[in-house]
Parts: structure tokens; C-alpha cells; sequence
């Protein structure tokens, strides 16, 4: 188990750039499946989590050819369905969330599609209703064996239909639309999610010879063709890593520069963070932090009440910048309720930061309320294990503007999601290492 060592408290300065997006990594990957043509990705970026795809799609047989940092070519055009029926199927498919989004490609193009019960972060109900209701009133036969958690979906054909999602799911919407792209007729997707990622989605699917409308809205019109074809296709750069240096920068009084923001994609994070007090500048497409030596104010509503910061489907705020933004809190002027709607689990973290110093009360599992230090009780060294990917990065953050050295235990949960992140983050004035 890989251990972080954290001398806290120093200053940073410099630029850093984002990495490609996970989230919309593990979609895009999904959809190489639906042609036998070559599809080239750039931007990929090198975390566990997408390489752990990226093996799936190879024992699959998809030819995948690396051509350079970040940019690959696939071709899926030998696909070996019988692996899906292996045992080591059954072990490979549950190291990864994101490996349920390759159901309903191979649902649409070979007529089944089967997927072990997924693994992924430790925050709670993560239902897979959506994904499959959606696939069964596209004609989809559904099974599940409860003793070997593996669930499976055929049909000889797709027809479209109408379909109102329970929930703004966007893996499960997703994983409709890729099914919906090749089936018979057209397909209604009413309370689609509308994420940027899932409009990149669209966009490569439509290049690809789909017929896809209502890009960026909740509403998915889909004309169902017979094929689809090559493309090559970029990923945008990831928004809540951005979101993450964000902090950072507050938290650490430091001046940072993040690079190639693509800043019309970011939706509501930047005001999140003004929210906070944290001067954020748009300079072209870079976002400027200047040092906040006099620290950040927390805003009230306009009646005086406390400030909520609460996560909801896109454009509303990202669910998965909330341990971001209450760890950021834990140093500002004033206070903030912190409510974390979608998942249970997400909160659970705090209890590390108490232990740091911080002021935080656990209302419940969904809300904390955090009442800001303004620095003039910095949080204290501890040693800690990151218990997810968000909530890893946060604990990050919180050890790089601690006094003292910190140890993060369990850091293969940040690997997951943060490509290099020590090595980025020394090349900004950091004082981290990476033990075994």
C-alpha cells in the first residue's frame, strides 16, 4: 500500500495543467465498441481507473496502439464476446465503475451485453436502475444472477421509444444513448444528464454518423442508423481536478496559474468558489489564483442567513468538488452549510479534519456545517488513509497547508483519478513523497 509523506505549510507558485477528463474518459472508451473502425482519442489521461478500461477493452480483443502521451488508437473490429462469459470477466469488470457503460454498446451492436456487478469509490448507493430500465424498454431481455452478482441484457434488435429517466444519471444516460445510437426507429431520452462530458459524448457519436439532438439539453432526440464509423476525438480538460488546484491555491495562500481550462465548460465552479471569498481570474483560457496572504470571506445569502453550497445534476454544482469546497472552508471567514445530496457516504471524511483542528459538525450523513479558522489556527499534521479519490485529494489539500508532516496511507484511491499528482505538484513548490 502506497503512502503519501506531506511537510505542510509552504507556499506555492507556478502554472499547472489539467489533466484529460475521467469522467468523460470512461464514456468515450465505452463507445469505441459500436464500430469496426479505427477511432483515435487524444487526451487521454494516465490514471488507474482509465487504464484499468483500457486493459478491459484489450482482453475483449479491441486493438489498442499507443501513439504517443495521452493519444491511442482502437479498433474493435474482433471483438471476443465469449470473454464476457469468463470467470476472469467476472473478476476484471469489478475494479471499475465505469466498466457498467460497455453493456449497452455491445447490447446494440452484437444483441448482448453483461457486466459483474462494478466496484468503484465507497460513497454510498450507487443504483444501476437507470442504466438497465432504459435498456429494457429499448426491447432488452434482462437477467441477473444474485449469487454470482452478474447481470446480463439481449435482444435481436433495439427499437427506439420514449423514455423518461427516473433519475439524471449520467452513466446510465450514457449507456442508453450508445444502445439507442444503432437501434430501429427513434429514441426520446427526457431527463437525460447534460454534463459537458456527456455532450462530448454526443459530439463524437454525431461524427461518427449518429444522429443525435438536444446536445446540451435534458432532452435526447435519437434516429436510430444502421452503423457507425471511425472518428477521432479529444477529451475536455478535467473540471474537477481544476476545481481541486482551485483550493489548493486558496488553502496554501499560494499564486497558481491552471492552464487550458476550456473555462465555457466549467459551469458553476468558478462563482462556487467566489462564493468562498477565492479571487478567481479568467485570463484567456487559463484560470489565475493570486495568493491569498489576507485570507478568503465567506459570502452570506442577501438576507444574512448562512451560505449553503449543495451539489445537484448539471449545470447545477458537481457533487464531486463538495470535499473540495469543505475543506477550502475550514480556513475562511465565516461559515458555511455544506449538503452533499447524492451520495450518503460522501461526508464521512470529516473526522479527519476534526482531528487536524478543523471546525466542522456533522449535521448527518448528507450535511456539515464548517466554521472557518481565518488562519488563525492552522490545521495540525496527522497521519490519515484516503477512503476515496475526492475525498484523498481533499485530505491532500488539508495536509499541504498543515504545519508539520502529514502521512496519507491508501493513496492508490488518488492514483485512481490524479495522474502523477506528486511529481505535478513538486514542480509547483510542494514538499511531498511517495513511500512504499
Amino acid at each position: 500500500m502506497g503512502t503519501f509523506k506531506i511537510e505542510g505549510g509552504h507556499q506555492l507558485k507556478g502554472k499547472i495543467q489539467p489533466q484529460g477528463a475521467k469522467n468523460e474518459a470512461l464514456q468515450i472508451l465505452c463507445a469505441v465498441l459500436l464500430t469496426p473502425e479505427l477511432v483515435t482519442i487524444n487526451n487521454i489521461p494516465d490514471i488507474v481507473d482509465v487504464n484499468k478500461l483500457i486493459s478491459l477493452l484489450k482482453k475483449l480483443g479491441v486493438k489498442v496502439e499507443k501513439l504517443a502521451k495521452g493519444s491511442y488508437t482502437f479498433q474493435a473490429d474482433d471483438v471476443d464476446l465469449d470473454y464476457l462469459e469468463s470467470d476472469q470477466f467476472k473478476i476484471d469488470g469489478r475494479g471499475l465503475r465505469g466498466s457498467i457503460m460497455i453493456v449497452g454498446p455491445l447490447l446494440a451492436r452484437f444483441g448482448r451485453g453483461y457486466i459483474p456487478k462494478p466496484g468503484g469509490d465507497k460513497i454510498g448507493r450507487r443504483r444501476l436502475d437507470t442504466h438497465f430500465e432504459g435498456l429494457i424498454k429499448l426491447g432488452a431481455k434482462f437477467g441477473y444472477s444474485k449469487e454470482e452478482q452478474f447481470y446480463g441484457v439481449e435482444a435481436k434488435r433495439l427499437k427506439g421509444t420514449y423514455m423518461l429517466l427516473e433519475e439524471a444519471s449520467v452513466t446510465g444516460t450514457a449507456n442508453i444513448l450508445m444502445a439507442a445510437v444503432l437501434a430501429e426507429g427513434q429514441t426520446t431520452i427526457y431527463n437525460a444528464a447534460c454534463e459537458p462530458y456527456l455532450q462530448q459524448l454526443c459530439k463524437m457519436l454525431n461524427r461518427m454518423g449518429a444522429k443525435i439532438s438536444g446536445v446540451g439539453s435534458n432532452m435526447l432526440i435519437i434516429d436510430g442508423v444502421d452503423n457507425l464509423g471511425g472518428t477521432e476525438h479529444r477529451m475536455l480538460p478535467d473540471m474537477i481536478e481544476i476545481g481541486s488546484w482551485i483550493g489548493l491555491a486558496a488553502m496554501t495562500k499560494s499564486e497558481l496559474t491552471i492552464t487550458n481550462v476550456s473555462w465555457d465548460d466549467l459551469g458553476l465552479i468558478p462563482e462556487t468558489f467566489r462564493k468562498l471569498g477565492i479571487t478567481v481570474e479568467r485570463q484567456g483560457d487559463d484560470i489565475h489564483i493570486p495568493a491569498h496572504t489576507d485570507g478568503y470571506e465567506i459570502q452570506s445569502f442577501i438576507d444574512g442567513s448562512i451560505l449553503t453550497i449543495s451539489d445537484a445534476p448539471w449545470p447545477g454544482f458537481t457533487p464531486d468538488l463538495l470535499s473540495i469546497i469543505l475543506v477550502v472552508a475550514t480556513q475562511a471567514r465565516g461559515s458555511v452549510l455544506i449538503h452533499q445530496k447524492m451520495f450518503e457516504s460522501r461526508l464521512f471524511f470529516v473526522d479527519k479534519l476534526i482531528d487536524m483542528g478543523a471546525k466542522i459538525i456533522l449535521c448527518d450523513p448528507h450535511r456539515a456545517t464548517v466554521i472557518g479558522h481565518d488562519y488563525k489556527s492552522t490545521l495540525k499534521a496527522t497521519t490519515m488513509t484516503s477512503p476515496d479519490i475526492r475525498a484523498g485529494v481533499s485530505l491532500l489539500i488539508a495536509a499541504l497547508s498543515a504545519k508539520g508532516t502529514s502521512t496519507i496511507q491508501n493513496i492508490e484511491q488518488i492514483d485512481r483519478g490524479y495522474e502523477n499528482i506528486d511529481e505535478r505538484l513538486r514542480a509547483i513548490g510542494a514538499k511531498i513523497e511517495r513511500v512504499s
